[in-house]
This record gives C-alpha cells, structure tokens and sequence, in this order.
C-alpha cells in the first residue's frame, strides 16, 4: 500500500501548493517541548488539541483516528472538542495562541483532508508557548490508506512532542479466542496496534498459540497442536502460505526470530528437559545452544543479535539467564522473589521486560539487561506474554481472570503511568508487537 509523504513549509497564511520545504527546515527554530520521561515526581501527559480537519467524510474519520491515537498515548492528553475556546476554519492560519494558552493547551493540530480518488491529508502542529509551526506535513495515498495515513499523522505528533519515535502504524500478532474455556477455538490474528483491521490467518481447526512476528512482519512464527506433538509453524502475512519448521521427535515450542530473521530460536524438549536450538531456516540446521537437566525456554535475541535471553529453572526455580548468541555460559539477572518468565527484549536493547509469579499473583515488569533497575507495571491474576512497541515506550500483554472471563490485552508504559485496554474481536492472547510499517 504506497503512502507517499511530503514536509509542508513554516505559514501563517493559506497553503498555495507547491515550494514543499524539508521537515528539517519546517521544523526549525523551535526546540521541541519534551515531555518528562523520568519516572520519579508526578506524571502530567501533555496537553494537545486536535482541531477537526477541514473538509469532507474523510476528514472527520481522520480526526477521529488521530484522536484515538491520542486518547491511548497514554503521553498526551487530547483536549475535548467542547473546551476548545475557538473553531479553526483556515488549517494553515496560525490558531490564536493566547485562547489556547489559557485553555493550558501546550499543542494545537491544524489539518484538512479530501480529494478525488487519491486522499490527501495535510497537518501543521502548533506550539502554543512559542507561537511556532513545528511540523508540517502532508500524506496522500489510496481511499484505502485512510486509517494508515491517520496513524502516520499520530505518530510524528507523537515523535514531535516526546522525542520518541512514533508506534501507532504499526501492527500486532495475537491469537484470537472464542467459545467456552472448556472448548475453545484459537486463531492466530493480525491487527492494527489500536485494535483495528482483524485479519484472522489460521481457521481454528489445530489449536494455535505464541505468535511471533518477524522483524519485516511478513511472517509469522507459532505453536501449532494439531496430530502428534506440537510443532513451530511459519505462515506468510501475505500469501497465507504455511511451512513447519524442522522435524523434531519432541515438543517444540517457544520460537523468536532472529533480528535479521534468517534463523529461529526454539525450545526443544529432550525427555524431562528442554534447552535452547537455533534453527537456520536456509540451511535447515539445528545449533544446540543450551545444553542441561533443566527447563531451558522462552528464548529472545538482543536487538544486535550478540545475545539472547531466556527462562531456566537450573537454579532450582524458574530465573532469567542471558548468554551469549553462540550460546555458552548462562548469567542469571532476576533476583526478586517468585518465578520469572516470558523474558523480551526491548527494540531499543535498553530493558527487558518479563511475567513474574510469586504470592498467586502475576506482574509484568521491566529490568535493565544486567538484572537492575527493576520496575513492577502491574500485578494482579493472570498477567503474562509482554511485547515491547517498535519505540521502546510501551508493554503489551495479555490479562486472564479466569473461569468463562477470557483474556483480553493491554498496554502500559515502561514507567508504569498508566494501564489502556487494546479491544479486540473476542478474547486475545499471546501478543507480538510488530515494527513500525514502512
């Protein structure tokens, strides 16, 4: 889907067309208001206005998608519609900034969007306190691209006002359930990050769990139980085509791309143990990485593909280890107490995040790679399955109370400000957070 994108130049005046200035120089000469990302003293989103894009349908979807967005950054706060002290009728005039200062408005979002055929949509954001035009842009592709389109927008105000790359157009793996816990169906499902575009790619006839998305989110990796003993399957996004991964005698479970997404990593089980294989998807090789008595899984890479990180019980309970890629000699970096597992790595290689069990309660929390730093979201029964945004900045994962209730997922930050609910079809599990889409 060809989205093509343009930078807008600095104007207090009606958009002429043409003489498209760079994003760099559009955006000179205002130093970005950062929000605060340090998680100690009081946590207070930003403060922004999306005004109503001017022009047809079109132009109300748009809004209402990039307020959305808004509404769930968690970061920014969008200001209702009804407290807006004045109408924008002209999206390329400059707001009246005294009215929106005084309304404590630290961002306004001046747009339209329309056309023929082709749908343009163009934006200018406003930095109230310096009286500035710090972005401006304009994104235009098929009717099709609406929702994409509104997400791109979303995501440079996001970049703009944080610091921190966007995560809205970007899309989630997750299996999707339906019927009664006792005779449940699971599908492996591809959504849009806010819940949107359900693409069901499995039918439910072999049950399906812990979808991973490759770094080019064309493909799928999963637990596929159909006859005999669970097997690591890979469907293609786009042709729906399916291939089973090796031929292995045991169980087989727990697979993660690599991040050139040439190889695979599983877990293999070998009588009572399991541990650690690379598979080499051009060669069909197996490279045994762990090798012990114990319960080696849940196995995931480092951004830069150095080392890999993992659940083992081989200290008598279930801890966090990481090794090198190569494999090797394991260092232990959980020390809490309770079980930890479900280890991921962030995109940005700063923290992992984990499920830690103890007291019969689950949380979802962070750490730093060396084991410090750690950080509780959130806690309570049944958290678990954490996947990190493209950006770094959020956590999703999947919450089940139990009994008919079903699963449903959720999104916090890393600093835990916030909890948002991720609606979804039916229940959903086993999230995996894809890469921004190009």
């Amino acid at each position: 889907m060809l989205i093509s994108q343009q930078a807008l130049p600095i104007s207090r005046r009606a958009l002429l067309g043409g003489g498209l200035a760079s994003l760099a120089a559009a955006t000179a000469g205002a130093a970005p208001l950062v929000v605060e990302l340090n998680p100690s003293g009081t946590f207070k989103p930003i403060s922004i206005a999306i005004t109503p894009l001017q022009g047809g349908g079109s132009a109300a979807q748009v809004t209402g998608i990039i307020t959305n967005d808004m509404n769930h950054s968690i970061f920014l706060a969008p200001l209702d519609q009804a407290s807006f002290p004045e109408s924008v009728s002209n999206p390329a005039a400059a707001p009246d900034m005294a009215k929106w200062r005084q309304a404590g408005v630290q961002y306004v979002v001046t747009g339209s969007a329309g056309g023929a055929g082709t749908l343009n949509v163009q934006f200018r954001m406003w930095d109230v306190n310096s009286g500035q035009q710090v972005v401006g842009q304009q994104f235009s592709g098929g009717a099709a691209s609406l929702r994409r389109i509104a997400h791109k927008v979303s995501d440079a105000i996001f970049e703009r006002a944080t610091g921190r790359g966007g995560f809205f157009d970007s899309q989630v793996a997750f299996v999707d359930g339906t019927g009664p816990a006792t005779h449940r169906i699971k599908r492996i499902a591809l959504m849009d990050e806010d819940g949107a575009n359900v693409r069901y790619l499995t039918r439910g006839d072999d049950l399906a769990v812990t979808p991973r998305l490759s770094p080019s989110a064309n493909e799928i990796a999963y637990m596929s139980f159909g006859t005999g003993h669970p097997k690591v399957t890979m469907i293609n996004v786009g042709s729906g085509r399916r291939e089973t991964l090796g031929n292995f005698p045991g169980m087989t479970f727990s697979p993660r791309f690599a991040p050139d997404g040439r190889s695979v990593l599983m877990s293999l089980s070998q009588g009572t143990a399991s541990n650690i294989f690379l598979y080499e998807r051009g060669s069909r090789q197996t490279v045994q990485l762990t090798n012990s008595q114990s319960i080696n899984a849940a196995p995931c890479f480092s951004p830069d593909g150095s080392k890999i990180v993992f659940e083992s019980d081989r200290g008598g309970n279930q801890q966090i280890y990481v090794m090198s890629a190569s494999g090797g000699n394991a260092n232990r970096i959980s020390f809490g107490d309770g079980r930890y597992s479900t280890p991921v790595w962030s995109p940005k290689g700063d923290l992992i995040a984990f499920t830690r069990q103890h007291a019969g309660e689950f949380a979802i929390g962070v750490m730093k790679p060396d084991g410090s730093g750690e950080k509780i979201l959130t806690q309570g029964f049944h958290n678990e399955g954490p996947t990190f945004a493209p950006n770094g900045l959020f956590v999703m994962f999947f919450r089940d109370p139990g009994g008919n209730a079903g699963s449903h997922l959720l999104m916090s930050d890393i600093f835990g400000h916030a909890l948002v609910k991720v609606d979804t079809p039916h229940y959903a599990s086993d999230p995996s957070w894809g890469p921004l889409r190009a």
